[in-house]
């Protein structure tokens, strides 16, 4: 099991490298780094830049910059960890486009994620 700090420091180090495999627990705590800065990107755009910017407190109408530049940031090393966890399954990459199908595409990538690791060599 992959512990949460050496599981972020593996998804920066491996920011876009959609090859390999990224086993269960470096995925989860990834989403769970992502969860927790996102969390705290919206508190700091709602309470402390939107005032800045003479929007009312916890408006989000133009005033959060802080937020959409993280998610331009961890856009890639988010899809990469995604893909490799998709190749731990034996399955491929492009399994992600399914996520493009309302609420069951979502659903069944959930489910995939949460699977054990395919134990054996992959073709990915």
């Amino acid at each position: 099991m992959v512990s949460f700090q050496s599981a972020i420091r593996t998804c920066f180090k491996k920011y876009v490298q959609f090859t390999g495999r990224a086993p269960r627990s470096e995925f989860w705590w990834w989403v769970l780094f992502l969860l927790i800065v996102m969390i705290a990107a919206h508190l700091i755009d709602n309470f402390v830049i939107a005032p800045t910017l003479g929007l009312p407190t916890g408006s989000v109408q133009d005033g959060a910059p802080l937020s959409s530049i993280l998610n331009i940031a961890f856009f890639l090393p988010n899809l990469a960890v995604a893909v490799r966890r998709l190749h731990d399954i034996n399955r491929s990459g492009f399994w992600l486009l399914i996520a493009f199908i309302p609420i069951l595409g979502g659903l069944l990538l959930l489910y995939w994620f949460v699977q054990p690791s395919f134990h054996g060599k992959t073709k990915y």
